[in-house]
């Protein structure tokens, strides 16, 4: 088969001039992608929606969590602060100590020792 019989051949399968025919197939698949775009868009759409709803609930989850944070944070600091770990030391019968001790290497002892005694409890002050 030669080049000219090939091309005679094509030349017989496509249309002959603008038929409406011819243009349909072309506008179908225009109007099918057109379609599907806006169809895409609005399920992009839809998604962002629900995203940034879902960032709002967040957002406020986290601010009441940090509040709540800092609200133990606070009563953590009240446990902690020394004279409040005086008062509940004294509260369950403990008592201040005395002079410490300490053990030198050789094992003889440097200084004086005393013991706890109730009495010591009452605090110095103004």
């Amino acid at each position: 088969m030669t080049a000219q019989q090939r091309i005679a051949r094509l030349a017989r399968l496509m249309p002959v001039g603008n038929t409406p025919a011819a243009r349909a197939p072309f506008v179908l698949l225009v109007v099918l992608l057109l379609g599907s775009g806006l169809l895409a868009l609005l399920l992009l759409n839809a998604s962002l929606n629900k995203g940034s709803f879902q960032l709002d609930r967040l957002e406020k989850e986290t601010e009441e969590l940090t509040d709540q944070q800092q609200a133990l944070q606070q009563e953590v600091d009240g446990y902690s602060a020394p004279d409040q770990l005086a008062k509940r030391a004294r509260e369950q019968g403990l008592v201040p100590s005395g002079n410490p001790v300490f053990l030198n290497p050789d094992g003889t002892v440097r200084g004086n020792p005393d013991s706890a005694s109730a009495g010591d409890t009452e605090q110095e002050g103004p």
